[in-house]
This record gives structure tokens, sequence and C-alpha cells, in this order.
């Protein structure tokens, strides 16, 4: 059955892919003598990676609620239109891309390159690969979700105590080597936020009632949990300590909390963004950062990439290296919606970003009455949703634009 679109839930699209951006912007042009504090930051933006599988799986199991055997060629194939087919032609093009393929001596070392980025996913495009295994299992998810329709507050609990045993164990080097070394392309490390938001999404308006009406203490309890887990990596740097965790590793236990914290933080963001009394403008800038949010995630490593090429760096010789990555993040963002907006207007739009193809008509973003409406705790579902039919219009959130109705559209974070 068809959902209608949530608009404040595709509002968070941008403000994510934001975090990523900001997360590769650090990696790659924090000085080195900055590291203290680049990792620090780098421990809470890794949250836009957590909080892209938690949509993800919310806009799934609220486009699939209703899943049933009959439905699963149906169910397969779009995922393989929405997910794989973009991940291979990424694959390909970033293999090929000028600015990175150079270094390959000859062809057996180029061929070996293709395959690892294949398998281990290319920078962000590891993302894919881990929304790959849950779209696999999904419909297993389903069946514990409708077994368990009366306990999923106890589902919950034991997702959270699973994910943080699995934080400790990949923290603290504990797994197998096996497990340890593809930690982050498995998606059992983020076992939380993938069952999390399934388990949302069968009890959608009473969690948007509950976030809605306890906005200010969520606000506070994520401030809360950030500084909690800042000064847990400051006394571990520091010597203090180690007990309790160290380093930027993403896997820390100790930003679990802080993740929970920030995604719901998000959604109050994304409700806020799509007001009533929003400037047609700023209604018009949602909308566009919404429908391209695949794309810039998709695209992102081009132009950071050619911004290392050009000795972006260097610039942090004359300004402060926090305002570099500032600058930064919005270079790749706007380069991002360009290019992306571009692209859903060509025959590959659908392999190249997840969208249908768009009329050039539509390349200039204009707010339409009624399409970016405030959600309310009665009925979260809000302005109906176009459906791409041809692209599976119900891809994950943030992945596939103008359809957070039956599944629609969302990286992050970046590796380390």
């Amino acid at each position: 059955m068809a959902r209608r679109r949530l608009d404040h839930v595709d509002a968070m699209r941008p403000i994510k892919q934001a975090g990523v951006i900001s997360t590769h912007s650090v990696m790659f042009f924090a000085p080195a003598s900055a590291g203290l504090t680049a990792n620090a930051a780098l421990l809470l933006l890794h949250v836009s990676r957590e909080g892209f599988f938690f949509i993800s799986s919310c806009m799934l199991a609220y486009a699939y609620a209703d899943l049933r055997g009959a439905g699963l060629r149906r169910y397969y194939g779009r995922r393989f239109v929405a997910v794989v087919i973009p991940y291979v032609c990424w694959t390909l093009i970033y293999f090929c891309y000028p600015l990175t393929a150079a270094h390959y001596p000859n062809l057996p070392s180029a061929a070996k390159s293709l395959g690892t980025i294949s398998y281990t996913g290319y920078e962000q495009l590891y993302f894919l690969l881990v929304i790959m295994q849950f779209y696999l299992v999904f419909p297993l998810v389903l069946l514990l979700l409708r077994w368990t329709r009366n306990h999923h507050g106890l589902l919950i609990a034991f997702a959270a105590a699973a994910q943080v045993a699995i934080s400790i164990a990949t923290h603290w080097q504990w797994l197998p080597p096996l497990m340890q070394k593809w930690a982050q392309q498995d998606s059992l490390s983020y076992v939380l936020y993938l069952i999390g938001g399934a388990v949302v999404a069968l009890h959608f308006e009473q969690v948007h009632a509950w976030v809605l009406r306890n906005s200010h203490l969520i606000m506070a309890y994520t401030l809360i949990t950030a500084i909690a887990a800042e000064i847990i990596y400051y006394i571990s740097y520091i010597g203090v300590t180690t007990d309790l965790g160290w380093g930027s590793d993403p896997f820390q236990p100790s930003v679990i909390p802080f993740n929970a914290g920030a995604i719901a933080c998000g959604y109050l963001a994304g409700v806020a963004l799509v007001q009533p009394w929003r400037s047609r403008l700023t209604k018009a800038l949602v909308r566009s950062g919404s429908d391209n949010a695949y794309g810039i995630y998709l695209t992102q490593m081009l132009f950071i990439t050619g911004l290392t090429w050009l000795g972006w760096e260097h610039l942090g010789r004359a300004i402060s290296w926090p305002l570099l990555c500032v600058l930064t993040v919005l270079i790749v963002f706007i380069c991002g919606i360009a290019l992306t907006s571009l692209l859903a207007r060509t025959p590959l739009s659908v392999a190249l970003t997840g969208r249908p193809q768009q009329p050039w008509s539509t390349l200039i973003p204009r707010w339409r009455p009624g399409a970016a409406q405030p959600a309310v705790a009665s009925q979260p579902a809000v302005a109906a949703g176009q459906l791409a039919v041809a692209a599976g219009a119900d891809v994950p959130a943030e992945m596939v634009p103008g359809a957070l109705a039956g599944l629609t559209r969302e990286p992050n974070g970046a590796r380390r």
C-alpha cells in the first residue's frame, strides 16, 4: 500500500548530507596539528551515518508494513534499481575518475583496486553495502516485528543492549579478525538504528507526537550526551584512563546516547523547516536540497578530491581550518546540487541519481503551494507524494527524491 509523503522527514535529508560532507571535510582538510580537535569533531559528526541508516530503515518499514510473500519480487526489484545500480555506476565512476585513477601503475594493479573498492565501498559508498544487507533480510525483520507486535519496547531494549555490546567488542577489538576487519561494512554494527527505525515506523504517529511534546527535553539530553562523549574522549587523550574508550574510533560506545538524541533533533529540525510560515525561497531551497540529497551523497567525493588536487588545504595558512571546512561544505553542497540537477534531467538519471528523469522546465526549483505542509501529531503523513514508478519510487528515505512516501530516498558518515 502506497504511503503519503512525509515532508518533514524529507527535510532531514539535506541536513544529514551536510553532516556527511562535514565529516569528509574535516578528514581531508584539517591539518595534522589540529588532530585532537578534529578527532573530537569527527566523534560527533559520525552520527550522520547512523542517522542515514535509521531514516532508511524507518521509511522502508513505513512503506512496506504490509509486505507479504506475493510482493517480494517487486520489493527486491525496486531495491535493486534504487541502490545496486547507482552503487555499481558510481564505483566505476570513482575508479575511472582522472584525479584518482592516475596512481594505478599497471593493468593488474588497476583490476585489483577495482575489485577492492567494489566489495569494500569507495569512501562513502560503503553505506550502500550496509543498506543492501538490510534490504536483503528486511522481510525477516518484518516478520520479527509482527511476532513481537505487543513487545516492541522490549525489542528496542534488546537492540540497544546488542548495539552497546557490539560497539564495545568492536572498539576494544575483541571480535574475530574477519569480523573486526569488516565491522564498518557489517549491518550488525548498526543494529539499534536499523531495528529502531523500523519500530518507529510502525508507531509513527505516537512517536511523532512524543518527540514534539518533549522537544526541549530532547535537545537538552542531546547536549548533555554530546558533552559526556567529548569528556570521555579528552580524558582518554590526556591519559587519565582509557577504560571508557579512546581516540576517534567511530564505534565508541560513548556516542550511542548522543546518536539517539541527535537523530531526534534532526527530526525536530525537519519539522521546523516545513512550517507554513517559511518563505517561498526557504521552501524552494529545502525541496531542492531534499530532491538532490541522494545525488549529493553520491557525487561529493568528486568535488572533495578535486579540491584536494587543487591544493585547497593550503588555504588553511590564511584562514582557520574550521572556516576552511565550512567553506568546503558550502562548495561541495552547491556543486552537488548543480551536478545532480543536471544528471537528473538526462536518460541516465535513474542510474546516477536514483531519480526518475526530470523535465528541464523544473531545473530552477520553485515552491509549489501545498508541497510542504507541517506535520501534526494526528497526521504525520502530509501532502501526497509522487511515487517514482520507473526508478523504484519507494526507495529508502534519503535515496530518491519526491517520494518519502512509499519509501523514498538518502550517508554517512565518512569512513575512518
